[in-house]
């Protein structure tokens, strides 16, 4: 694959054959940025699942770095005031109408389970977006202050592609290099709990975190450490 003279130059500072620590690659990632925007800091977590398996959840990072997130909640009326005063933007069952319509103002949506029959419908517009509600992401439940609570606070869905691999954003170039870390700590320490029981070691097979526009760094990551 050709780059860039940039990247190329960027690259060109380490060894990226190698494997580093965490708190080395963290650094290294920011060191090597060349782009005028403050990019993104990306982890990419290779895992070992089996035929048909998956890694599917969410997690809140301890150290926040987007902006905050615009929640619907789908609800009967009694569930309103509830939500809005946890932080939604949006609550009620008026909103499933308005989203047929092509309304998609939000970033997320909530559900309470007894709505689910009829925003099940939205699938269509919800599931191309992303934005469906969903019991294994916490986003179908009776709890909706809890949820939209999490959810202002930063949760973010993780899941592996089809490859087995997870890739998400765990801070910017911007921050202190120590958030970044702790930020990807507390992705690998999440993404270790879906180890199998009774599974030999090699869960998480490989790691590596880069920029939005720089190369990769491979991190030097043992299970269990």
């Amino acid at each position: 694959m050709k780059h860039g003279k940039k990247y190329n130059a960027a690259a060109a500072k380490y060894d990226l054959a190698k494997k580093y620590d965490i708190a080395t690659a963290c650094k290294m990632i920011q060191d090597m940025k060349f782009a005028k925007f403050d990019e993104t800091v990306e982890a990419h977590v290779s895992c070992r699942l089996e035929k048909n398996a998956t890694v599917r959840d969410t997690l809140v990072f301890p150290n926040q770095f987007r902006g905050e997130k615009k929640v619907l909640v789908f609800c009967k009326e009694d569930k309103v005031k509830e939500a809005l005063d946890a932080g939604a933007a949006y609550a009620g069952e008026e909103y499933i109408e308005k989203v047929k319509d092509g309304w998609l103002d939000f970033d997320v949506a909530v559900a309470t389970p007894d709505m689910m029959k009829d925003v099940g419908r939205l699938g269509m517009v919800l599931g191309r977006k992303g934005l469906m509600p969903n019991p294994k992401t916490g986003t179908v439940t009776p709890n909706v202050a809890q949820a939209v609570a999490e959810l202002k606070k930063g949760r973010t869905e993780y899941r592996a592609d089809k490859g087995g691999v997870v890739h998400i954003a765990v801070g910017k170039c911007s921050m202190d290099a120590d958030k970044i870390i702790e930020n990807f700590n507390t992705l690998l320490a999440e993404v270790s709990k879906k180890k199998p029981v009774g599974s030999s070691a090699g869960f998480i097979q490989s790691v590596s975190v880069s920029s939005s526009m720089g190369p990769g760094v491979w991190v030097d990551f043992k299970e269990g450490e």
